[in-house]
């Protein structure tokens, strides 16, 4: 034994190991401002131009639905809370109402009838009971909550979930339409006639386009008869312009592409939204859109009309992109976006649905997992052997 080995530690030594010592403790081991709270205020935040929008083109509509469906939200989350004896501190993080607004934004104008009220309540209650309670709260839910409710609400209400009515900017025309079918004047046209009016939505009138060009390709003796009706929706079927800036019939908060891009990159700017899944998503839906567009011009609508139509624009920025529904891996985003991107554009040209985003979204949730596993990371060194 040496010298040095034989001397006593001196009671010094404690002190200065001590000194040396450092704090072991569970992670995050970085402080951030991005708690969950003000990530959901912005997105708020950056749904209020959509809700303005909606506010114009369906006037009371779009703050009942908004109202109904943040409050079903609420409602639930406060329930979920206490059944488990948990705190009421997740009513104040935003998530509910977030949720709740995505969720209303997905719905028809015509649910905010006297009839239908309800519905979109009930909506909100499932889309936090079972898209997000039932998994343990807030980060354990596998599905898009809001998704979960709207697929609900079409599951047992699809005629309501149908029928879509005209934006206030086109009610006129369409009341005139109306009264020369009729064979009476504007103002002869009571209540129930006007509540009745309902209008097709674009995607809908590209389904049906290329439905009568292929019935007019396969069945040649009738083909005169199948293109005078396809050219009739062309005709009908609105510029880039309004579906741009969102004045065609559809859903309250998602009409207007433009809106819904220019909020889009606002989050990603600000950091709260990864650019990866959006970009992933359209990438693909311009390239799927553009081929089909090239086979058959006449039967498939270009990129252009895909990006402005439906909910895909708003999908991609605010559905897409959500922290937990999605994969954590970079490269997982890049997957999850392109995955969405292609089953949407599968959906609209060969499915039963002319739109695609919720079923897209719902189907890659449920891959969500298994993309996680396939793009982890390799440890620091390579993989541990075992």
């Amino acid at each position: 034994m040496s010298e040095a080995q034989s001397v006593p530690p001196s009671k010094a030594e404690p002190a200065a190991v001590q000194e040396r010592g450092f704090l072991v403790s569970s992670a995050p081991h970085l402080a951030d401002r991005a708690t969950t709270s003000r990530i959901m205020f912005e997105v708020v935040l950056a749904m209020v131009p959509l809700l303005a929008a909606g506010i114009y083109f369906f006037r009371f509509a779009a703050v009942a639905l908004t109202v109904l469906c943040v409050a079903g939200c609420l409602a639930a989350e406060a329930v979920a809370n206490r059944m488990r004896g948990w705190s009421q501190a997740s009513l104040r993080d935003g998530s509910a109402v977030v949720t709740g607004m995505i969720l209303a934004f997905s719905l028809p104008a015509s649910m905010a009838s006297g009839s239908r009220f309800y519905m979109a309540f009930m909506g909100g209650v499932v889309a936090i009971a079972l898209g997000k309670a039932v998994f343990g709260g807030l980060g354990n839910n596998l599905f898009n909550p809001a998704m979960v409710g709207r697929a609900f609400l079409m599951i047992c209400f699809p005629a309501a979930m149908a029928a879509w009515i005209p934006t206030a900017p086109m009610m006129p025309e369409a009341k005139a339409t109306l009264a020369a079918e009729k064979g009476v004047s504007v103002d002869a046209l009571g209540r129930e006639d006007v509540d009745a009016i309902t209008t097709a939505t674009p995607l809908y009138q590209a389904a049906k386009l290329s439905e009568y060009v292929a019935k007019a390709e396969s069945e040649p003796e009738k083909q005169d008869v199948f293109r005078a009706q396809a050219q009739k929706i062309r005709d009908a079927m609105p510029g880039l312009w309004r579906l741009a800036i969102g004045n065609v019939g559809g859903c309250v908060g998602e009409t207007s592409a433009l809106i819904a891009l220019i909020c889009g990159l606002w989050l990603v700017v600000r950091g709260v939204a990864d650019w990866r899944s959006p970009a992933a998503l359209l990438a693909v839906v311009v390239v799927f859109a553009g081929l089909a567009h090239w086979i058959n011009p006449g039967r498939f609508p270009g990129p252009l009309y895909h990006l402005t139509s439906g909910a895909l624009m708003f999908g991609a920025f605010f559905i897409a992109t959500d922290y937990v529904g999605a994969p954590l891996t970079a490269s997982g985003r890049l997957i999850f976006g392109a995955g969405v991107g292609l089953l949407v554009m599968l959906i609209r040209t060969f499915g039963a649905y002319p739109e695609g985003v919720m079923f897209a979204i719902l189907i890659m949730n449920a891959l969500t997992p298994l993309i996680e596993r396939a793009t982890h990371p390799k440890p620091f060194g390579g993989q541990l052997q075992t």
